[in-house]
């Protein structure tokens, strides 16, 4: 009796303290995320799959949300202040954030949800090894600006000038504005620049390059012009522009066509490099993710609606064709 007594009385000890353990708080991981713009959608996939991951929003995750709105003069002020939040990882989104998160802190881990090139913007010594305290994936593939040109031309036969549209305050843009440079050269069309800095800038940027003879268009990529795509779509119809976007959810919108990485599989991504910091890795063992799904998608009412014919090759070769 008194071995029994000795075993069960042991047996209680010890379950103790692991019982008071098992009702210790789950640890909260905060992040903070830091856009020009909020895009629901793609906070959204990232919040998804973080969620697949074990997350679950108020139990054992907190969010810090920053967005410039527009306000690209306050990247900086925003980007400390998101700092002294003191958040476990800071994401960011677009190639701007990024810069003035990383001119705020070298210490807290960053992940970015889709950036520009980061070697060339200076954001991390290389993709394989990025070295500081970013990496994460990034929208950059270098033959996209050609591929999107080479799209277009096939789609409006006979064009010979374009005009582009870009985001004067991202220095990704300026990257893609040389990169479609060169390629425009190679095919032989004649492309026309017309930065903005703000969303109430782009009619006065419609029509300077309809003057111009734009017989087409094509939008770089940019957070916020992504989430001003109604207002360019728009725009693009009034001025009868057949026009190349940058990701689907142009097209979905109604934009013409759109070719480039699926921007809510980067943000996916990006979640699953978050978990992986969270969980103990550092940024700098942590390679620079390229895109690896590129989609085409054509609005053929869109296309129709301009009195565009486009070629069955063409249709062929979409991921989706919206009718």
């Amino acid at each position: 009796m008194q071995r029994r007594a000795f075993i069960i009385l042991f047996g209680g000890t010890v379950a103790f303290p692991l019982g008071a353990h098992a009702q210790q708080p789950a640890k909260i991981s905060r992040i903070g995320y830091f856009a020009p713009a909020k895009i629901p959608h793609l906070i959204e996939a990232f919040k998804d799959r973080l969620r697949d991951l074990g997350y679950i929003e108020g139990k054992n995750l907190q969010f810090e949300f920053r967005f410039a709105e527009g306000q690209s003069g306050k990247l900086d002020e925003l980007a400390a202040d998101l700092v002294r939040t003191k958040p476990d990882v800071i994401v960011t989104f677009s190639t701007p954030p990024t810069l003035a998160v990383k001119r705020a802190t070298n210490t807290i881990p960053v992940v970015m949800a889709g950036t520009g090139d980061p070697v060339r913007a200076g954001i991390v010594a290389s993709l394989s090894r990025p070295g500081g305290n970013v990496t994460g994936v990034t929208v950059y593939g270098p033959e996209l600006s050609g591929k999107r040109l080479a799209v277009l031309k096939e789609t409006v036969r006979g064009v010979a000038r374009v005009g582009v549209i870009g985001n004067g305050g991202n220095p990704f843009n300026q990257l893609l504005w040389e990169d479609t440079g060169s390629a425009g050269r190679e095919l032989g069309i004649d492309l026309r620049l017309a930065m903005v800095r703000h969303v109430d800038d782009l009619p006065a940027a419609f029509s300077t390059l309809k003057r111009e003879g734009a017989e087409a268009l094509i939008v770089l990529a940019d957070a916020q012009l992504n989430s001003a795509r109604y207002r360019i779509i728009a725009l693009a119809a009034e001025h009868r522009l057949p026009a190349m976007y940058e990701g689907r959810e142009f097209a979905q919108a109604g934009g013409m066509i759109s070719y480039g990485p699926n921007l809510g599989d980067l943000s996916r991504r990006a979640a699953e490099l978050t978990n992986n910091i969270l969980k103990g890795a550092k940024p700098a063992d942590l390679p620079v993710e390229l895109p690896t799904k590129f989609e085409l998608v054509i609005n053929l009412k869109t296309a129709q609606a301009l009195g565009l014919s486009l070629p069955p090759t063409l249709l062929a070769q979409a991921d989706e064709v919206i009718e």
